[in-house]
Formats: structure tokens, C-alpha cells, sequence
């Protein structure tokens, strides 16, 4: 009977993870609760601080950094599989080399620790900027050739672009498979850091002067989550799944969020060179002048262009089944009125 016992206790402490890096950021907080709710209990999550509700739950917390080989080598270890959505977001050229160290270095030396510790599957969280992005209002797929001359022209898609491809250089030995998630503009409740919501804060505030001419797409975090869960199973090995709930003009996704908060969409339009080369000038103006631009002409740029594209690999492979948009934007303005903006502030 003890012998029984004392086996038992030895599988169960000998049971592999999954290992989350990035597990607390907006993405990696749904994918966790969401394992959660499912019964989940052989979770690790990764990142430089984890929430005690976490680890309440039963989560095993490694705290460290993606770029530091000792810590990365720490939290692999006894895991099977990895969900890889660490990463920094920034618009502003001037954060390349930080970017560039945690999607591209952090990527590299997570694959040589997965490698080492014997880990078999990856879950790689990457953007749908890598694949859809165009001048023309074109809808595309996994198999359009990646915009390379375009998605260069800003650090942080050109970084996830780099990452993508330090990754299937570094995680494609014998038995190992690595699938590429490629979701859109993430929305919904839960963004505490406003890495991904900030567009909709920004109209709710009124600090959006013009609407672009360009075109997005959004998905709900809620289900890309769901979808990045289903790919452990599903995923198949090198294989890219672009995850996006709709495609609209900007023009569209304003007059959407119109509706739904009673904040005006800007009625300004403004020809693409011109408000490309206005941005410029007033970023330069302010910068001249030792103070924050109230214009990003990154953000100005990107906003020209359409980021449309078609999901129905994920749909097809996956079970990718994103919910009504509209619910979405509605539990986005939601979530940011009442965390952010102070509950009837703007309505």
C-alpha cells in the first residue's frame, strides 16, 4: 500500500508542463485561464513577474528573462510543449534593438533550451502582419508571399518577421514541431497594458484626429486563445494560420465604434502622402522641441495600408470560429471605460 502510494506520488511530481512564456501578458492571460477553466493544473508560466492568482491556481511561476540563457534553461525544464507569446510591441522604430533582442535572440535561445531539455512541440505567437499587409485593399492568405519590402519599414513587424524565421532555423531538428500563429490586431477584455487596445482607447479619448484611408482586421483574444490551445494538437509542423475575425476600412471600424460608445468618429480626411508627410513634420517639430509628438508617423503610415486576409486555413485545420465582431468591439469599449477611463468618462 505504501509502495502504491509513493509510486503515485512520484508520476504525479514527474508529470511534464506546459510552459507559457509571456503568460501574463494579454494573450498569455486568456490562454492560461482558459487552460484553467479546462482543468488544466500542469501549467508553468514564464515572465518577469507572475500574479499570485496564478499561482493560486496551481500554476508553477518561473520568473526571468527570454534573453537569459540560465533562466530559459531553468523553465524548461520537465515541460512537453511550449506556447511561446512572449514579446515587446512598441510602433516607434526608435525600440528596434529591443525588439530585436527579445523576438529574435529570446527566440533563439529559447529554441536551443527547448532542444536541450528535449521539448517536442512550439507554439510560436507571431503577427498576421507578416503575411497581410498590402497597398491595395487585397485579401489574402498563408500562401501570398510575405511583403518583405513593406513589413521592413517598421521594426516591429520586421522583428516578428526575423523571428519567425529564427525559429524554424533553430526548432526543426527530429521529432520537433513548431507552428506559427498569426493573429491581427488583438481586442476584447483584459488588456491591463494597453499593448494591442490602445487604438480604441485612443478614439474613446478623442486623440484620433482624421480617419485613414487604409483598411485593419481584429480578433477577439478570447478566441485566438482558444485557437492557440487547439493548435497543440492540430498545428501542423512549419506551418503559418492567420487568425482574424473581419476585415474593414477605418472609416468602418470608427463608425462601428460610433455606434457603439457615442463618441463621434473623425469626420477629417486626408489624402495618404499628405497626412504621411504631416505626421513627419510634426513628430520632427516636437522632438526639436524635447516633447512628446501628440502623431506617431509610424502609426500614421500603417494606418495607409490594408491588413486584410482570409482565415479559413485556421477555420479548416484549427476549428478557428471567431464570435460576432461586434461583440468584441462592444466588450473592448466596455472593459477600457470602466478599467481606464473611469466608467461614465466619455459616454
Amino acid at each position: 500500500m505504501a509502495k502504491t502510494k509513493a509510486l503515485a506520488k512520484t508520476d504525479k511530481a514527474e508529470k511534464k508542463r506546459i510552459l507559457i512564456t509571456g503568460g501574463t501578458g494579454f494573450l498569455g492571460t486568456h490562454v492560461v485561464q482558459q487552460f484553467l477553466d479546462a482543468g488544466e493544473t500542469n501549467l508553468k508560466v514564464f515572465a518577469s513577474s507572475v500574479p499570485e492568482w496564478m499561482k493560486d491556481a496551481g500554476v508553477k511561476a518561473v520568473e526571468g528573462s527570454v534573453t537569459d540563457r540560465d533562466d530559459l534553461a531553468k523553465a524548461c525544464k520537465n515541460v512537453s510543449s511550449i506556447f511561446h507569446l512572449a514579446g515587446k510591441v512598441s510602433r516607434d522604430n526608435d525600440d528596434a534593438a529591443a525588439m530585436n533582442r527579445v523576438h529574435l535572440e529570446g527566440t533563439r535561445l529559447l529554441c536551443e533550451a527547448a532542444t536541450e531539455a528535449g521539448i517536442a512541440t512550439m507554439i510560436l505567437a507571431s503577427s498576421s502582419g507578416t503575411i497581410a499587409v498590402s497597398e491595395a485593399d487585397q485579401v489574402v492568405d498563408e500562401t501570398y508571399p510575405q511583403p518583405i519590402d513593406i513589413l521592413t519599414r517598421w521594426s516591429y513587424y520586421a522583428s516578428k518577421y526575423f523571428q519567425e524565421r529564427t525559429a524554424l532555423e533553430n526548432f526543426s531538428g527530429e521529432g520537433q514541431r513548431l507552428v506559427i500563429m498569426n493573429p491581427s490586431l488583438l481586442l476584447g477584455p483584459g488588456d491591463e497594458r494597453l499593448s494591442s487596445t490602445k487604438p480604441v482607447l485612443d478614439f474613446l479619448a478623442r486623440k484620433i484626429p482624421y480617419t485613414p484611408s487604409g483598411g485593419l482586421n481584429f480578433v477577439d483574444v478570447r478566441d485566438a486563445a482558444a485557437v492557440f490551445i487547439g493548435a497543440l494538437e492540430k498545428g501542423r509542423h512549419r506551418e503559418r494560420y492567420l487568425l482574424g475575425a473581419e476585415n474593414m476600412t477605418f472609416a468602418q471600424f470608427f463608425g462601428r465604434l460610433e455606434r457603439l460608445s457615442g463618441v463621434s468618429a473623425p469626420m477629417l480626411r486626408v489624402p495618404k502622402k499628405l497626412a504621411m508627410a504631416g505626421s513627419s513634420i510634426v513628430s520632427s517639430l516636437y522632438k526639436n522641441w524635447g516633447k512628446p509628438s501628440p502623431v506617431a508617423p509610424n502609426e500614421v503610415e500603417q494606418a495607409e495600408y490594408f491588413w486584410y486576409f482570409d482565415s479559413t486555413k485556421a477555420h479548416d485545420e484549427l476549428g478557428f470560429a471567431p464570435r460576432d465582431p461586434q461583440e468584441t468591439l462592444q466588450d473592448t469599449v466596455a472593459y477600457i471605460r470602466e478599467t481606464v477611463l473611469g466608467g461614465s468618462v466619455f459616454k
